[in-house]
């Protein structure tokens, strides 16, 4: 009696957590921050700030650092937590690879409307796309989408529906659904997500030149998830191994980090006449 209790118990907490996990997953993906830190103005940059609406209706914002004599423009999709004022590193080394920059936060993050979806994201990028194109007359062969950790999966996507320049992933999953296994194996996760971010399968439909930049040392998104998207994408393609965890892999590789890009960029990016 005691033992058909025990089934009973462990079956029921189970059903619990399979049915929280379904109803507030969206929770364990997206990590927004409304409050503003700081701006680019606090490492000595100049900037804009930009609001710009999606096709949807949902009004976003942004920032544009401009750089003096830019050889092109980065298009950053931020990974999923925080907003844009956590990415100053990351901006000031655009800057220094001198590029023009835009980063806007994803609907529910900082300033910008809404709340966070996948299909949301995807519009957001679009959107930052759009203005790119539209409002301030970037050619797409000028433009460098480069996505972080989530943001990478929304770049690939963006990279897949339209061509830019090129298109950098760093810290990237495969899919949400793959690193849900990884996490609960013992889960019928692939089954009850309505999340995918199937970053392999944008990735494999992207026509421009793409960097991989991966650390093996990576302890939240394994380094042979970089390793199969570097597998699947089109050539011409290159993979850039960095140390450091997850967040701060780009900073603890320091000068490789920044060389690498620079090399990627001045290969395949053409400069402004």
């Amino acid at each position: 009696m005691l033992g058909i209790w025990i089934v009973i118990i462990v079956t029921s907490v189970c059903v619990v957590f399979i049915a929280l996990l379904f109803v507030f997953q969206s929770r364990y993906v997206y990590y927004p921050d409304r409050i503003l830190l700081a701006d680019p103005g606090a490492i000595g940059l100049h900037f804009e700030s930009i609001s710009f609406e999606t096709a949807d209706g949902v009004k976003l914002s942004g920032w544009f650092i401009p750089s003096e004599g830019a050889r092109g423009v980065i298009l950053f999709c931020h990974g999923n937590a925080g907003n844009i004022s956590h990415r100053l590193d990351s901006i000031q080394i655009f800057h220094r690879l001198g590029l023009d920059v835009f980063i806007f936060d994803y609907r529910g993050y900082g300033q910008s409307q809404g709340k966070p979806t996948e299909s949301g994201t995807y519009q957001d990028a679009d959107a930052a796309w759009r203005y790119l194109i539209e409002e301030r007359q970037v050619t797409p062969t000028e433009i460098i989408v480069s996505g972080r950790s989530l943001g990478g999966a929304v770049a690939s996507w963006l990279a897949q529906s339209h061509t830019p320049g090129a298109l950098i992933l760093e810290s990237t999953f495969t899919s949400i659904r793959d690193i849900a296994a990884r996490l609960y194996p013992f889960l019928p996760v692939r089954l009850l997500l309505r999340f995918e971010y199937n970053t392999a399968d944008y990735l494999g439909r992207v026509s421009c030149p793409v960097l991989i930049v991966h650390s093996s040392e990576d302890e939240i998104m394994p380094f042979s998830h970089g390793r199969r998207l570097f597998e699947v994408a089109n050539e011409p393609k290159r993979f850039l191994e960095l140390t450091g965890t997850h967040n701060e892999g780009f900073l603890t590789s320091g000068k490789r980090y920044e060389e690498g890009l620079n090399a990627f960029i001045s290969e395949y990016i053409q400069p402004k006449i």
